[in-house]
Protein backbone atom coordinates (compact mmCIF):
# COMPACT_ATOMS: atom_id res chain seq x y z
CA UNK A 1 0.00 0.00 0.00
CA UNK A 2 1.67 3.42 -1.03
CA UNK A 3 0.19 6.30 1.52
CA UNK A 4 1.02 10.04 2.46
CA UNK A 5 3.14 10.12 5.01
CA UNK A 6 2.41 11.21 8.42
CA UNK A 7 4.00 12.77 11.15
CA UNK A 8 4.47 9.45 13.02
CA UNK A 9 6.83 8.24 9.97
CA UNK A 10 9.42 10.39 10.52
CA UNK A 11 11.54 8.53 12.18
CA UNK A 12 11.35 5.50 9.73
CA UNK A 13 11.84 7.92 7.05
CA UNK A 14 14.99 9.17 8.62
CA UNK A 15 16.29 5.64 9.32
CA UNK A 16 15.54 4.88 5.81
CA UNK A 17 17.70 8.11 4.52
CA UNK A 18 20.41 6.35 6.32
CA UNK A 19 20.25 3.30 4.77
CA UNK A 20 19.88 4.55 1.72
CA UNK A 21 23.12 6.64 2.28
CA UNK A 22 24.84 3.57 3.37
CA UNK A 23 24.07 1.72 0.26
CA UNK A 24 25.20 4.90 -1.57
CA UNK A 25 28.27 4.49 0.39
CA UNK A 26 27.92 8.13 1.78
CA UNK A 27 26.35 7.45 5.17
CA UNK A 28 29.22 9.93 7.09
CA UNK A 29 27.21 12.73 4.60
CA UNK A 30 23.67 12.77 6.35
CA UNK A 31 23.21 15.81 8.03
CA UNK A 32 19.97 15.03 8.24
CA UNK A 33 17.54 14.82 12.10
CA UNK A 34 14.14 13.69 12.43
CA UNK A 35 13.61 17.22 13.71
CA UNK A 36 14.51 18.54 9.86
CA UNK A 37 12.43 15.93 8.16
CA UNK A 38 9.87 16.68 10.66
CA UNK A 39 9.78 20.67 9.39
CA UNK A 40 10.33 19.89 5.83
CA UNK A 41 7.25 17.97 5.53
CA UNK A 42 5.02 19.11 8.22
CA UNK A 43 5.34 22.86 8.69
CA UNK A 44 2.43 25.05 7.64
CA UNK A 45 3.92 25.70 3.98
CA UNK A 46 5.89 22.46 3.14
CA UNK A 47 8.08 22.61 0.23
CA UNK A 48 9.14 18.85 0.36
CA UNK A 49 6.38 16.00 0.07
CA UNK A 50 6.86 12.09 1.39
CA UNK A 51 4.98 8.95 0.66
CA UNK A 52 5.44 5.68 2.41
CA UNK A 53 5.00 1.81 1.40
CA UNK A 54 4.00 -0.32 3.62
CA UNK A 55 2.79 -4.12 4.14
CA UNK A 56 0.62 -5.31 7.15
CA UNK A 57 1.87 -2.19 9.03
CA UNK A 58 5.39 -2.00 8.51
CA UNK A 59 7.29 0.57 6.56
CA UNK A 60 9.16 -0.82 3.51
CA UNK A 61 9.93 2.15 1.49
CA UNK A 62 9.38 5.68 1.50
CA UNK A 63 9.33 8.75 -1.93
CA UNK A 64 10.60 12.11 -0.76
CA UNK A 65 10.23 14.73 -3.43
CA UNK A 66 9.26 18.35 -4.15
CA UNK A 67 7.95 20.51 -7.03
CA UNK A 68 10.42 22.05 -9.79
CA UNK A 69 9.03 24.12 -12.75
CA UNK A 70 10.19 23.73 -16.44
CA UNK A 71 10.12 27.32 -18.34
CA UNK A 72 10.15 25.43 -21.46
CA UNK A 73 6.69 24.04 -20.44
CA UNK A 74 5.81 26.67 -17.91
CA UNK A 75 4.59 23.68 -16.40
CA UNK A 76 5.55 22.42 -12.84
CA UNK A 77 7.00 18.79 -12.50
CA UNK A 78 8.36 16.32 -9.42
CA UNK A 79 11.65 16.03 -8.68
CA UNK A 80 12.06 12.88 -7.07
CA UNK A 81 14.88 13.62 -4.04
CA UNK A 82 14.84 9.85 -3.03
CA UNK A 83 13.48 6.71 -3.48
CA UNK A 84 14.15 3.44 -1.30
CA UNK A 85 12.60 0.14 -0.85
CA UNK A 86 14.79 -1.72 2.15
CA UNK A 87 16.48 -4.20 0.59
CA UNK A 88 14.27 -7.55 2.04
CA UNK A 89 10.98 -5.96 0.78
CA UNK A 90 12.18 -5.43 -2.99
CA UNK A 91 10.71 -7.29 -5.80
CA UNK A 92 7.58 -6.78 -4.39
CA UNK A 93 6.58 -3.66 -6.45
CA UNK A 94 7.02 -0.81 -3.78
CA UNK A 95 9.69 0.63 -5.85
CA UNK A 96 7.07 0.78 -9.10
CA UNK A 97 4.10 1.36 -7.02
CA UNK A 98 5.93 4.67 -5.47
CA UNK A 99 6.78 5.76 -8.86
CA UNK A 100 3.31 5.71 -9.97
CA UNK A 101 1.86 7.64 -7.24
CA UNK A 102 4.41 10.41 -8.01
CA UNK A 103 3.10 9.89 -11.97
CA UNK A 104 -0.65 9.99 -11.20
CA UNK A 105 0.14 13.50 -8.97
CA UNK A 106 1.84 14.62 -12.11
CA UNK A 107 -1.24 13.52 -14.14
CA UNK A 108 -4.02 14.56 -12.47
CA UNK A 109 -2.27 18.30 -11.23
CA UNK A 110 -1.18 18.82 -14.97
CA UNK A 111 2.59 18.03 -14.30
CA UNK A 112 4.92 18.09 -17.51
CA UNK A 113 7.88 16.14 -15.49
CA UNK A 114 8.59 13.37 -13.06
CA UNK A 115 12.93 13.90 -12.51
CA UNK A 116 15.17 12.24 -10.84
CA UNK A 117 18.92 11.45 -10.45
CA UNK A 118 20.79 7.69 -9.97
CA UNK A 119 24.28 7.03 -9.37
CA UNK A 120 25.96 5.76 -12.80
CA UNK A 121 26.74 2.66 -10.98
CA UNK A 122 23.44 1.60 -9.67
CA UNK A 123 23.07 -0.91 -12.45
CA UNK A 124 19.99 -2.61 -10.76
CA UNK A 125 18.14 0.66 -9.95
CA UNK A 126 18.90 2.02 -13.39
CA UNK A 127 17.48 -1.17 -14.99
CA UNK A 128 14.33 -0.97 -13.23
CA UNK A 129 14.00 2.88 -14.55
CA UNK A 130 14.50 1.90 -18.37
CA UNK A 131 12.09 -1.14 -17.85
CA UNK A 132 9.31 1.48 -16.87
CA UNK A 133 10.45 3.53 -19.85
CA UNK A 134 12.28 6.54 -18.41
CA UNK A 135 15.22 7.77 -20.10
CA UNK A 136 18.52 9.25 -18.97
CA UNK A 137 19.30 12.80 -19.63
CA UNK A 138 22.36 11.98 -20.85
CA UNK A 139 23.10 15.70 -22.27
CA UNK A 140 23.44 17.34 -19.25
CA UNK A 141 25.89 16.98 -16.34
CA UNK A 142 24.35 18.38 -12.67
CA UNK A 143 26.45 20.62 -10.72
CA UNK A 144 26.16 21.43 -6.89
CA UNK A 145 27.71 24.08 -4.41
CA UNK A 146 27.95 23.24 -1.04
CA UNK A 147 30.00 24.21 2.08
CA UNK A 148 32.87 26.72 1.37
CA UNK A 149 32.41 27.25 -2.29
CA UNK A 150 28.67 28.01 -0.94
CA UNK A 151 29.52 30.71 1.57
CA UNK A 152 31.85 32.39 -0.58
CA UNK A 153 29.69 33.33 -3.70
CA UNK A 154 26.88 34.27 -1.33
CA UNK A 155 29.03 36.44 0.72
Amino acid sequence: MIRTAIPGDVPAIVAMIRELAAYEKAEHEVEATEEHIRRALFCDRPAAFAHIAETDGRTEGFALWFLNFSTWTGAHGIHLEDLYVRPEARGRGHGKALLAELARICTERGYGRLDWSVLDWNTPSIDFYLSLGARPLDEWTGYRLTGDALSRLGA
